[in-house]
């Protein structure tokens, strides 16, 4: 996806703190990156300081598949907002992922009746500032 200049994005951008720095500089190289507990090797997200399995706080970056299973979703047919009119009806979805960690974000498709509950899924990035790129995810075929 091509890079949208700041001024022309709208949306609301995530606060990227040194907690978060290595995912969202993974997300810019088109990685998915996830902290994983190396007291009981389970995958996080989202990113934290203390492990919520072990409570260990030896935790690493590790780039993982993007792999995942569509958990939940739910369709929005009315914008949260202004800023969100022209996506309008979108999905968003719980997804767990591969590796064992749930996560929240959109499926990107053209057709929101597509996605079903069980649908694999794989990860895509949305390139939406020259420093911020969203993980997003679209139906495997």
């Amino acid at each position: 996806m091509e890079p949208k200049t700041p001024t022309a994005y709208e949306k609301p951008l995530p606060v990227v703190d040194a907690e978060t720095q290595p995912y969202w500089d993974g997300a810019k190289k088109h990685k998915l990156m996830l902290q994983q507990c190396q007291g009981c090797s389970k995958y996080i997200f989202y990113a934290r300081t203390l492990c919520p399995h072990c409570h260990s706080e030896r935790l690493t970056w590790k780039e993982v598949s993007g792999d995942g299973t569509v958990y939940t979703f739910t369709i929005a047919r009315r914008p949260a907002g202004p800023a969100f009119k022209a996506d309008a009806p979108y999905v968003i979805a719980l997804i767990d992922l591969k590796e064992g960690a749930r996560m929240m974000s959109n499926i990107v498709t053209p057709d929101v009746s597509r996605v079903k509950i069980g649908q694999k899924v794989k990860v895509t990035f949305d390139d939406v500032t020259p420093e911020i790129t969203l993980p997003k995810f679209v139906i495997r075929e």
